[in-house]
């Protein structure tokens, strides 16, 4: 099965382009072409993830449960990542650290303005 996309709602999108250009490029998941609708962020192999409001009207709100995962290529890149959303309205849900969920694995949990949750996880060890 392929994934085509990964929508996430936004209620302001000046903020959340500002949130997502500053924590995805600390991971090369650059903005991708200019969308004035939503902001639009793709990497090779990997799905699109667009931000923007809901196409019914109604205001966004998170998912209970619901989370992008992404992958570091380091523990300093996990940091970069939390700090950038730290920086940009974000909001901790579990600041940068090693995880007892596998051997080796370091890695941090944020929310976005909109309170949608990330996470980010770096399995070197």
């Amino acid at each position: 099965m392929k994934v085509t996309h990964i929508m996430l709602g936004s209620n302001d999108l000046d903020r959340s382009r500002a949130f997502y250009d500053a924590t995805l490029s600390t991971i090369g998941y650059p903005p991708a072409k200019h969308n004035p609708h939503r902001a639009e962020y793709n990497a090779p192999g990997t799905p699109p993830l667009m931000i923007g409001p809901p196409h019914n009207g109604n205001a966004a709100c998170f998912g209970n449960g619901t989370m992008v995962g992404f992958v570091a290529a380091s523990s300093s890149v996990v940091d970069a990542f939390y700090a950038a959303a730290m920086a940009h309205g974000g909001s901790c849900e579990g600041p940068p650290g090693p995880r007892d969920y596998a051997p080796g694995l370091y890695g941090a949990y944020v929310r976005d303005p909109d309170g949608n949750k990330l996470s980010i996880y770096y399995f070197g060890g």
